[in-house]
């Protein structure tokens, strides 16, 4: 049921990105609204204002848990250009199990080991799956309790983040005694225009805003963020 998926659209307080987070959140609610659905919860990441890091997503599953834990079945991730279609969505979900531990998404890897990822999985970086945040991911109720159980126990150590998506992926993964992310087809980044969207169960628009006139180049500061012994060649 349409209503056993909390989506969370994960915006920013900008106000052009806030804006662009509430028009999707309508659009969801009218589809709902239109397939006569009872309606789903609908969150904005940047109004949980609650929670320190809550951008990071991880901090947020203990609330999950307890508000969601047991009437729910997905916890829907997206960004403010993800574009979903509701009835494709609901199908595409229908297809796995709710009762046990999934980690969905379309599938991004590394062709080669990288310093942002501290260099892991070195040997064949491309065993290692992480999602593509514009297409949207999803996790699983019970894989959201074990989550949130287990950062009860074992509070995050880390108090910075590099690249979100890996990382959230590498603690779900927990060094093999976790669910690997299970690549979904029909979690896209195709235009919303492109004659692939008939298989698509979400797509991406994104376009560049009209901002005025460019920044002279003379009012560029450019710096590089280095140390002594590295100024020749960086």
């Amino acid at each position: 049921e349409l209503k056993e998926i909390v989506f969370i659209i994960q915006s920013q307080s900008n106000s052009f990105h806030s804006k662009r987070a509430e028009d999707l959140k309508r659009d969801i609610l009218k589809q709902a609204a239109d397939l006569r659905k009872e309606l789903p919860t609908v969150l904005l990441i940047h109004q949980m204002d609650g929670h320190e890091g809550a951008w990071t997503i991880l901090p947020l599953m203990r609330d999950f848990s307890v508000t969601y834990g047991r009437n729910s079945s997905w916890i829907f991730f997206c960004e403010e250009d993800t574009r979903i279609q509701v009835v494709k969505l609901l199908e595409t979900l229908g297809r796995f199990d709710g009762s046990k531990e999934w980690f969905l998404g379309k599938a991004l890897y590394d062709e080669e080991s990288t310093i942002i990822h501290h260099y892991a999985f070195a040997e064949n970086p491309t065993v290692f799956k992480f999602p593509d945040f514009a297409a949207g991911w999803a996790l699983s109720i019970p894989l959201v309790n074990k989550l949130a159980k287990k950062l009860k126990s074992e509070p995050l150590k880390s108090d910075f983040t590099i690249d979100l998506k890996h990382e959230i992926a590498l603690y779900i993964w927990q060094k093999g005694e976790g669910p690997h992310l299970t690549p979904v087809p029909e979690f896209c980044t195709d235009d919303v225009n492109s004659y692939n969207v008939d298989r698509c169960a979400t797509t991406f628009s994104n376009f560049l805003p009209l901002c005025g006139e460019p920044v002279k180049k003379e009012d560029v500061f450019v710096a590089v963020k280095t140390c002594q012994k590295f100024h020749g060649d960086r």
